[in-house]
């Protein structure tokens, strides 16, 4: 069984964010490895106020190849666990063959799954946002507040929002929504096992689109997986309750691991 866990950020967040998860999976042993987006492995202060300005011409697969490449380099093929727009790359990882299980929690859609009018709707400020395709974008403490963590408790929004969020490229948004590199094979036969998870309350994510994902993902002749977690929002692995997130995710992915030579 692999003891090499990756964990996959998502937009506006940063490596940072998997800090209790990898403290929590240290201590049973496992092996951790969080590495940024490309172009985004710089302060978070720095990140904020210069980003690199190649990250706005980030795309899927861009994303996709660099994490492929980091997996290739590790001693051993390592379960796969990825939050929102990482959720999306860990199902793109698994579509290659690569990773002996995987976990998408809040993933962001796969081509052929549509959006909820919610998921749109709290979309709306990047796709509004002038130029956005080409554009680095900031998310505004209120969207985070109501939208991305509102299951906060209101005395930890603040903090959590001064440390962990980041800019991200508007150009994945779009991606996303017109399906572009987003794209599996719903019967491939390399495909590793894969648990999708959401927050019951998550606005970002809905569960509707992420057991549209799970329908789809069940073609796969490997294990395939889903479950709900109540009164969680879209920052379900950093809210009161992570533990129980981190705990689930870890025995499923290890208790169903395929086995490697």
């Amino acid at each position: 069984m692999s003891r090499t866990v990756m964990l996959i950020h998502g937009a506006w967040m940063t490596p940072a964010g998997w800090d209790l998860f990898r403290g929590r999976y240290e201590a049973l042993g496992y092996t951790t490895v969080a590495p940024a987006w490309p172009l985004m492995n710089a302060p978070l202060e720095q990140l904020r106020e210069s980003p690199h300005r190649y990250l706005a011409k980030l795309t899927v697969g861009k994303l996709v190849s660099h994490y492929e490449r980091l997996i290739r380099a590790l001693p051993e093929s390592p379960i796969i666990i990825g939050h929102s727009y990482g959720g999306l790359v860990t199902q793109l990882l698994l579509d290659r063959g690569l990773g002996v299980a995987g976990v998408a929690l809040d993933p962001a859609p796969i081509r052929g799954v549509l959006p909820s009018p919610r998921v749109l709707r709290s979309a709306l400020p990047v796709f509004l946002h002038w130029a956005s395709w080409n554009r680095v974008l900031k998310m505004s403490f209120r969207t985070f507040a109501t939208t991305f963590a509102q299951t906060l408790p209101e005395a930890e929004k603040r903090p959590a929002y001064d440390k962990y969020v980041a800019p991200t490229p508007g150009r994945l948004y779009y991606q996303a929504a017109l399906g572009i590199g987003t794209g599996i094979h719903p019967r491939n036969p390399e495909r590793a096992p894969l648990l999708l998870c959401v927050g019951e309350k998550d606005l970002i994510i809905t569960p509707a689109v992420v057991r549209a994902a799970f329908k789809k993902q069940q073609k796969a002749p490997s294990a395939t997986a889903f479950n709900s977690f109540p009164g969680r929002s879209h920052f379900l692995f950093h809210e009161p309750g992570w533990e129980e997130v981190a705990d689930y995710a870890i025995t499923w992915a290890s208790e169903n691991a395929r086995k490697t030579p």
